[in-house]
């Protein structure tokens, strides 16, 4: 396969000015209180879209709850901008996904496991031992990449949902046809790779455009974008009239942990199990997508949500 050249976001240099302003940004830290975190700090990151601005939110709202001194970096730019600032100890704790981990944080080549708790516990074992990094509980839900078809594309093809082979077969015939990546997408060992080789078919780059993750859903929404990469948990695919293209199993599992630096999770190591607990063993695959049309459709704030989130689950640290 050809090799594509495409100018990353996420440079040495542009990941440790982003860092750097990001944690320039917000000097304040709310007060703790009493509780199981009473007198620890705690600095929370997060990526940069609606799904992780809620779980950051959810963090941050969580050990504040159980009287830590919260440092809130939520909001902090791409994948690599918030692994290296949880490598660098910039923040202690984010959300991360064990696909993520397994190909990109810790880049191992082989073919993960299909089976979420496995995959889990082997991106646990091997981060904590490389990079003494814990990986804390796992979510049920499974927010892993795939591709939407916009409205007129899915009329094209009869009104019902297009598979993964399809889709692929539907570009190859139709060479004006587009198909719209965030910008890492086409470079990641978990991106468009497995389609392509699911498929056998090779997108060709005057076929590719290259947008913002948030605009891919509303181009496509458009019919300006024949098909979008996008998250499949993401509250807009409904909510634009989307329709999932149907993935035989090819793109890996992406269930979520709490990340936190070992050296901040052993001050409290039972609260923050606990707290983890709690959190993610209610973000089911219907109440994660649920927050995110929220936020991404409804207009609701990240911080509103999450505030409702842990209302609505009992949450007691």
């Amino acid at each position: 396969m050809k090799q594509r050249r495409w100018l990353r976001t996420t440079a040495v240099l542009s990941v440790l000015a982003l860092v750097l302003a990001a944690c320039g940004g917000d000097d304040d830290a709310s007060a703790g209180g009493d509780g199981p975190l009473s007198g620890i700090d705690v600095t929370v990151g997060s990526k940069d879209f609606d799904e992780q601005l809620v779980l950051g939110n959810i963090l941050v709202q969580a050990f504040e709850q159980a009287g830590a001194n919260v440092e809130d970096r939520v909001d902090l730019g791409g994948t690599q901008v918030a692994r290296s600032a949880l490598e660098s100890g910039e923040i202690d704790v984010y959300m991360e996904y064990n696909g993520t981990g397994w190909a990109e944080h810790l880049a191992n080549a082989a073919t993960p496991s299909n089976d979420p708790e496995e995959l889990t516990s082997a991106v646990r074992d091997q981060d904590l031992a490389e990079n003494e990094i814990r990986w804390v509980g796992r979510a049920p839900f499974n927010n892993t990449y795939g591709f939407v078809s916009s409205p007129e594309t899915t009329d094209a093809n009869g009104g019902g949902a297009f598979t993964f082979q399809t889709m692929a077969d539907y570009l190859e015939a139709n060479p004006d046809a587009s198909l719209c990546l965030e910008s890492e997408f086409p470079s990641r060992a978990d991106g468009l790779i497995l389609f392509e080789e699911a498929t056998g078919f090779e997108v060709p780059d005057n076929q590719i455009e290259i947008l913002d993750t948030g605009i891919i859903y509303t181009e496509t929404g458009d019919n300006n974008c024949d098909f979008g990469e996008v998250f499949t948990t993401d509250g807009r695919i409904g909510g634009l009239g989307l329709t999932l293209v149907e993935d035989p199993g090819v793109m890996i599992l992406y269930n979520i942990s709490m990340n936190i630096r070992d050296e901040k999770y052993q001050e409290a190591s039972d609260a923050f199990d606990n707290i983890a607990d709690q959190i993610l063993g209610g973000l089911t695959q219907e109440k994660m997508t649920e927050l995110n049309t929220k936020v991404s459709f409804e207009g609701e704030t990240p911080e509103d949500v999450a505030e409702e989130f842990l209302n609505d689950i009992g949450f007691q640290p």
